[in-house]
């Protein structure tokens, strides 16, 4: 089946998932699962932006860990750092084809290969990113992104 045909049949089933659900955590992570079971993705998941850890500024943010399926992964990422933080640091979806070849890429699992993330925006403010790792190379194009901005409008 091809991949567009996958996105149009997954929209409603998010659709539903979500839409009497309030908690963004709870609708991330059945978002999350549904994604990766679709595609079978090495490593589908949510990093939301949160307070820095011992900070004592509330202006001083960074990307922590949320709902994921896959491996065991990173836990704190800085804005600027890698693909995730680099895309909310952007404020745009960022595409690697190959992540060997990302500036700065943070190498959580040897098995990633390419890589899409995803901000999620409220207010026009990066509240977390949704983060996809494959582990074959050139894995996401065009089609991934138009249909994963979607889902992350969803959330909102």
């Amino acid at each position: 089946m091809c991949k567009e045909k996958q996105y149009e049949e997954l929209m409603p089933q998010i659709e539903a998932l979500i839409e009497s659900e309030t908690d963004m955590i709870a609708n991330m992570a059945n978002v999350a699962a549904v994604i990766h079971e679709t595609f079978g993705f090495w490593w589908t998941g949510f990093y939301l932006v949160k307070p820095t850890k011992h900070s004592t500024d509330a202006g001083d943010t960074e990307l922590v860990l949320g709902p994921f399926q896959g491996p065991v992964a990173c836990t704190r990422i800085q804005k600027s750092r890698g693909v995730c933080g680099s895309a909310w640091q952007q404020c745009q979806t960022i595409i690697v084809k190959d992540v060997h070849q990302f500036p700065g890429h943070i190498a959580c699992s040897s098995e990633s290969k390419s890589e899409i993330v995803v901000p999620i925006k409220r207010n026009n403010e990066v509240i977390a990113v949704l983060d996809i790792d494959s582990s074959e190379y050139n894995t996401f194009d065009e089609v991934d992104k138009q249909y994963l901005e979607r889902i992350a409008d969803m959330l909102i």
